[in-house]
């Protein structure tokens, strides 16, 4: 199976039309059928279903197309680490990353070293624990960002300097708002929203006995999303401090969670990376500036 042949595939599956594909990827139109119909002799499958105007995919072309970008994306990685693999002045580090405010770290160490390597690239993928680490273990990504402490045996980590606060957001004129924190029973019996992650680990460790009684409303994965539901008064968000507009202009308010609620954020890479100069000179700068942040 050729690389090409997957990049014709997927440009056909964004495309869902056989003249805009051949078009986008400058190849005739008869050359982007043959080519498709190899791919589907050789795999034995029938991969688009076609119709009058479009071409839709079955369901063994929706499992390739998820496969064929990882293979996709792994072969350019590949190909961009060669041709920068002598290149003192850059090179590309690709991240994985949880939604915190404590990212703000992170991004201060890579504009250190934007500065110090002006050819430096850098990529960000954005998801939870699952989302990340699959990517991690795939090696498409060279480091990932968790709220949640890995798995030693899988990783190499470092955790940041400052944890996360967990609170609730709701609309100004909430009954709620008028209390400085918001304890476990000033919850029981509302619509709450929260990251599924969250919801399965964080919440139950503060909310203890009465995690039962508390009613997930909807889950999301940005708390952003969810930030907008509870504006509109469905719920209240349980989120990290910071991540959401809790200005007056806003309408939203965001009161932290008593007892105290934090989450600890870490930076993790595999056991045995193959990484790149650049990745190498990232993680002893980063080492260095964390350990000052700890000492």
């Amino acid at each position: 199976m050729e690389i090409k042949s997957l990049r014709y595939f997927l440009a056909v599956a964004r495309e869902e039309n056989m003249t805009k594909a051949a078009d986008m990827l400058h190849v005739t139109q008869p050359t982007l059928s043959k080519t498709l119909k190899s791919l589907e002799d050789e795999l034995g499958k029938k991969l688009f279903t076609r119709h009058s105007f479009s071409i839709s995919l079955t369901d063994e072309g929706m499992l390739l197309r998820d496969r064929a970008e990882d293979l996709i994306a792994m072969a350019d990685r590949i190909e961009q680490e060669f041709i920068t693999l002598d290149d003192i002045t850059g090179g590309d580090i690709y991240f994985g990353l949880a939604e915190s405010f404590q990212i703000r770290h992170l991004a201060k160490e890579i504009h250190k070293l934007k500065n110090r390597y002006p050819g430096f690239t850098y990529h960000i993928t954005s998801g939870d624990t699952e989302q990340v680490t699959e990517k991690l273990d795939k090696g498409l990504l060279d480091f990932a960002v968790l709220c949640e402490k890995p798995n030693s045996a899988k990783y190499d980590y470092l955790k940041f300097p400052e944890a996360d606060v967990w609170g609730a957001v709701m609309p100004a004129d909430h009954p709620l708002a008028k209390k400085k924190s918001v304890r476990v029973k000033d919850l029981i019996g509302r619509p709450l929203f929260c990251s599924e992650q969250s919801w399965n680990n964080e919440i139950p460790q503060w909310a203890k006995d009465n995690f039962d009684k508390l009613h997930l409303e909807g889950s999301f994965r940005l708390s952003y999303n969810g930030s907008m539901f509870a504006k509109e008064g469905l719920g209240i968000l349980l989120t990290f401090e910071h991540l959401i507009d809790c200005s007056k202009e806003s309408g939203l308010v965001f009161r932290p969670l008593s007892p105290k609620q934090t989450s600890e954020l870490y930076l993790i890479w595999n056991k045995y990376p193959s990484f790149t100069p650049i990745a190498e000179k990232f993680l002893t700068q980063i080492k260095t500036s964390f350990h000052k942040h700890s000492t």
